[in-house]
């Protein structure tokens, strides 16, 4: 049996942080609550290829891979090779630097919806870029949401309205404390697949909606002709589509899920994987709807820092030379097979489902079986053994067939637990950290 890892220097610096830092962290999906608290790793001081290894010395197979933001692999040799190579030549220059131009050519040449682009450091940020564009392009003021889009006041401004299905908070564990109520009304949110809200959204607010604002895909693939019905929408009320790909962009496709489904939104926003870890976002578009925004102010000092854009450009080029579409597939479905076997071994309900380079597993539960405590199990289960997960995974290219032998055999073993624990009832028995906290529903799966 697997002893539980040692964590006492994390939970002594988290404790720490709680004096220091509101909230503990910068992003609430590092929190301690996100995962096994007690059990998983809080910190972490080295990472390299699939592997990163805490402050308490303990080893991990990593499947969460910095909320997605890790693509090729912790500590690339060849982004890091190139970062290092700018450092020498100069961070941030006074002047602007050429691989603004040579980074936009090559998302052109990528992103099936890009004619212009213009930079950020993060996908929320980007977001709120996209914003202001789609605004200041149509003169409208209201922007319809599917999805999680950042943390800036003209999104969280959904909060101030309800979900159309349960009437609560769009974004639960997410209110809107220190956004003006004036922005109340200028968001609304409609849910993934249900065309005729959106049309009835569009109707209701005819000529004033500045844009359409969704991730087009999360753990799945978007339903036959929906993506198409929506930009149908779009064109008919002369909205601006704007696909949010920062978290589905790059694995699946290097063109996105645009390139998949063939749809071609006006706007798309891409971040965390376009540069394996270092901070760079970007707001791609059509020359119509991108060309309005030279007359607006939207300006950063760090946005064209060369760190990121020499990151950017290396690790889509790597991602083109190492054929990762291939390869990222072929590692996601390995271990999907792995972790269905691994169900089924321990006669436990459920499966692994899902976009192949992002799985995730969903079990089957019994009535009043509160799936917190499940997922915290696993989650707690996994750690001990030495692979720090949710319960999905994000594939990197440096993850191997032992990284997946060592997952399956693992989750194997959790699931055996956790199928015990809900025959004889006493999965608060089996949890020695606490319930894991969802930090705000999304509206796309």
């Amino acid at each position: 049996m697997a002893h539980y890892p040692d964590v006492s220097r994390s939970r002594e610096l988290y404790n720490r942080a709680g004096d220091l830092i509101p909230g503990w962290t910068q992003l609430i999906s590092r929190r301690a609550d996100q995962f096994a608290n007690g059990v998983s790793p809080i910190y972490a001081q080295r990472a390299a290829g699939s592997r990163f290894i805490d402050v308490d010395e303990n080893e991990y197979i990593d499947w969460v891979n910095a909320v997605g933001a890790i693509i090729l692999g912790h500590a690339d040799e060849v982004v890091d090779g190139a970062v290092k190579e700018q450092i020498d030549r100069g961070s941030l220059y006074t002047l602007n630097s050429p691989l603004e131009i040579e980074l936009a050519e090559e998302l052109c040449n990528t992103i099936p919806s890009a004619q212009m682009v213009r930079y950020t450091k993060g996908g929320g940020e980007a977001c709120s870029v996209a914003a202001r564009i789609a605004r200041g392009t149509t003169g409208r003021d209201k922007i319809l949401i599917c999805g999680y889009h950042g943390w800036h006041d003209w999104y969280q401004a959904a909060n101030f309205g309800v979900d159309p299905e349960s009437g609560e908070y769009p974004f639960a564990g997410i209110e809107p404390i220190g956004v003006p109520k004036a922005l109340a009304g200028t968001v609304i949110p409609f849910t993934y697949g249900d065309l005729a809200l959106l049309e009835t959204l569009l109707t209701e607010h005819a000529g004033e909606i500045a844009a359409i604002m969704m991730e087009p895909a999360r753990s799945e693939l978007p339903p036959t002709g929906y993506l198409e019905g929506v930009k149908a929408l779009a064109e008919a009320h002369q909205v601006i589509l704007i696909f949010d790909e920062v978290s589905c962009g790059w694995r699946q496709a290097i063109g996105g899920i645009q390139s998949i489904a063939g749809v071609i939104p006006d706007m798309t926003v891409l971040a965390k994987a376009m540069s394996n870890g270092y901070p760079m976002g970007a707001v791609v578009g059509s020359q119509a709807v991108m060309e309005p925004a030279a007359r607006m102010f939207i300006s950063s000092s760090y946005w064209s820092d060369n760190i990121g854009l020499v990151a950017s450009l290396t690790t889509i080029r790597e991602l083109k030379r190492r054929d990762s579409e291939r390869r990222l597939a072929g590692i996601g479905e390995k271990l999907r097979a792995g972790i269905n076997s691994a169900l089924a071994s321990a006669g436990l309900a459920g499966r692994c489902a899902g976009i192949s380079a992002n799985p995730y597993v969903a079990l089957d539960l019994p009535n009043g079986v509160d799936s917190r405590k499940v997922s915290t199990l696993f989650i707690q289960e996994m750690a001990r053994r030495g692979v720090h997960t949710y319960m999905s995974f994000k594939a990197t290219l440096a993850h191997s067939d032992a990284d997946i032998a060592q997952t399956t055999a693992a989750a194997s073993e959790a699931f055996t637990i956790i199928k015990a624990g809900l025959e004889q009832e006493n999965l608060d028995s089996l949890l020695v950290a606490d319930v894991r906290k969802e930090p705000f529903r999304r509206q796309v799966r």
